[in-house]
Formats: C-alpha cells, structure tokens, sequence
C-alpha cells in the first residue's frame, strides 16, 4: 500500500506504532479477551490508563505540584464556556486576545458572564498576524490566550507576561514545544492535533485558582468536580484516552517535548524556505508569526490550482487545501508527521515550479 503523506488539520496524523496497538486494543485489551470498548471505566485496567495518561502528561510538560490533569469530554468549545464558568466572578471582568477564529468564539462564549475586554485583535487583516504592545487590564479576572491559530497559520512565539491569571487554549501546539506550566492558572487543549483522536480534552488546572468566582456552576461545567471524581465524574470517552496515553508514551520514549521541538523547527523551516524561495507560491501568515503547526500560503496564479492540484495528488499528498476562510492551502505539520512527508510536498513544490515557472 502506497503510504500517504497525512496533513490534515484536525483530526490528524497520529503514529503508526499507536494505531496498531489502538487497534489490537479494540479486540483484545490487556489479554482481558474483551474490547477496551466494552470494559467498565471503573475497572483496575482502564483505572491504570488513566493514571499513566495523567501521569505522563506532568512528566512530559514538567507540571509543577499543585496542578490537576484532567481528560474530560466536549472538545475545547466547551471549553470556551467552562472559562468564565470557573474563572469569571459574578459582575466580573475578563481579558481575551483575539488572534482567530477559536479565540474569537472563546471571547463569545464570555460575554454573557460579565465584562469582556478585547484587549487586541488581528481580524483587521484576517488574522494574518498576532497582534503586538497591547495592555492587559490589571483588574480582570483572567486573561485567556489561544496559543495556535490553525485556520490562519500563526501562533505565539512568545508567551505574554501577566500580572492576573492567564488561561490557554492550546488545542494546536500542545506537546509541540517547551511550555512553563507555572506561568498558567489553567491549559486546555483538545486531544486531536497532538495527542489523540477526538473525543477528548486535557485540562491542566492549578488547583488554587479555583472556587473564587462567586457564581453557582453546573455540576458537569465545574472543575472542581471533575477533579475531586479524577475525571471520573461521569463515564470518560475512553478509547479518546487509552491512544492519547499511547501518544505520550511514544513521545516519551524517542525523546520528549524537546525532541518534538527540534523535529518540529526542521519539518517548519524545511516547508517555508521552500514557501519563500518558489516563486508561484507565496505564505498568508506575517513571517514573524508563522506557526509551525499549520503552514498556510496560497498560489500568486490561481489559474494553476488544478495543475499543482494533480501534482501533490499523484504524490499521495493528503489534506492540505486551505480552510475557506483563507483559501489556497494548509499544510498541518503536526508531531506525527515525518520529516520526509515534508520533504515529499517541498519536491513537488520545486517541481511545479520547473514545470509553470
């Protein structure tokens, strides 16, 4: 079988070795001679899972004492309202940069609970840029950023310094690069970029951030619950889980969050050399704040789109047309992704160029 080069956005790749086992597990978990699927949560197998999961992700992202791990369900859009839910007090204030289309409608969600300030935006310019010399309002409750902008291919190269709590949506770069844990009140990230497939969602939570706003909270929206259960509140989305701690295991064992990072600097820069230096393509993103996760550019002759269209279909290129709201393409370059897909487009790429330049 001809190995496809895997860009899509989300979900996404994920390690061939993690998908065997993930699969064997469907059958046969743990020799139990029963699917993963049909085990209670509750049981010594899938209990064990969990811990490893949880376990892993303090070891990877070095997570100080004093914070919870959490794999909960409703992707980061619930996310969104579970922010001003546990953090928002009652008549309070909160801070949101709006760097694109997630962050946008995490700001939404807030607006009902309070004050929402937007303390800058890109919209102006399709969010092609992050916005830079912003002042965040000391007297707000919290200041939520989104770490990575798949739609529009750029992301925060650095991260901004705060005098109140600051919460993050890295549904996108999680496990990509080194984080300090300790500079955030809260991390959320959907499972299906880095971690896993669908259907989960990480919560890294200090703990002593929480129980201050004032406000009555669903059961199910409250953090505080899911921590005390050890997201065991309710039945988790087990399967979710079990490959997302196959995918930290496999990050740990070629090398961690440090290894990734170089991994990933190599597939960035190899991809947008090639951007710059081809003269029928050109990137979307300010160069400054191009992502390493979603390489975004478009052709400067759109009459050639179907001609480079065949090209990178005949080279078993998979998902890289751009998001509507941008156009051309995207290429999502995610942790699993080889060095060598990247290597496979940039050949194209090259070919193209010799072939209608």
């Amino acid at each position: 079988m001809s190995k496809v080069h895997n860009y899509s956005a989300g979900p996404c790749i994920l390690p061939q070795e993690v998908l065997k086992k993930a699969s064997e597990s469907v059958i046969n978990f743990n020799n139990l001679n029963l699917s993963l699927l049909e085990i209670s949560h509750r049981s010594k197998d899938f209990v064990e899972v969990m811990a490893k999961a949880q376990s892993l992700v303090k070891e990877l992202l070095n997570v100080p004492d004093g914070y919870s791990i959490l794999f909960l369900q409703g992707g980061a859009s619930l996310g969104f309202l579970k922010v001003p839910y546990n953090y928002m007090k009652v008549n309070g204030k909160a801070a949101y940069l709006n760097t694109g289309t997630w962050a946008n409608n995490a700001q939404k969600e807030a607006k009902g609970f309070g004050d929402v300030i937007e303390v800058a935006s890109s919209k102006d310019k399709n969010y092609n840029y992050i916005p830079k010399g912003y002042t965040i309002p000391s007297d707000a409750d919290y200041f939520h950023i989104t770490t990575n902008n798949t739609i529009f291919g750029t992301q925060l190269k650095e991260i901004p310094s705060c005098s109140i709590p600051l919460i993050a949506d890295m549904s996108s770069d999680i496990f990509s690069k080194k984080i300090d844990v300790s500079q955030f009140d809260m991390i959320y990230a959907g499972a299906q970029k880095n971690m896993g497939p669908a259907g989960t969602i990480l919560y890294i939570v200090k703990d002593s951030a929480l129980g201050k706003t004032g406000r009555t909270i669903p059961t199910m929206l409250d953090l505080q619950t899911h921590i005390k259960k050890e997201s065991m509140f309710n039945t988790p989305p087990v399967f979710s889980i079990y490959v997302s701690m196959l995918t930290l295991q496999w990050l740990k064992d070629n090398g961690g969050v440090e290894w990734i990072e170089k991994r990933n600097n190599q597939k960035a820069d190899l991809l947008y050399n090639e951007i710059d230096a081809n003269p029928l393509f050109e990137g979307t993103a300010n160069v400054a704040d191009r992502s390493n996760m979603n390489a975004t550019f478009v052709l400067k002759n759109e009459s050639l789109a179907d001609e480079f269209n065949n090209m990178w279909q005949a080279a078993n290129i998979s998902g890289i047309k751009g998001h509507r709201d941008v156009g051309g393409y995207r290429a999502s370059m995610y942790n699993a992704l080889p060095l060598e897909s990247v290597q496979v487009l940039v050949d194209v790429m090259k070919a193209f160029a010799v072939k209608f330049g």
